[in-house]
């Protein structure tokens, strides 16, 4: 079966045009905080893990 050419390859259908620039600038800037929350998350993940650690090692090193 041979797959569906991409909208850009077929000869029957105009190009589609570029955004306006107010939505490209929307969307860089959905994707620059969306790229935040996941470096927030990452953050807060590896702190949960060192906190944990720490507690770990506390409760085993008391006597």
């Amino acid at each position: 079966m041979i797959p569906d050419p991409s909208p850009s390859s077929r000869p029957d259908q105009p190009p589609q045009p570029p955004p306006p620039a107010d939505e490209q600038a929307r969307l860089a800037l959905e994707k620059k905080r969306e790229r935040y929350v996941w470096y927030y998350l990452a953050y807060f993940l590896f702190g949960i893990h060192i906190v944990a650690f720490v507690m770990i090692y506390a409760v085993l090193s008391t006597k």
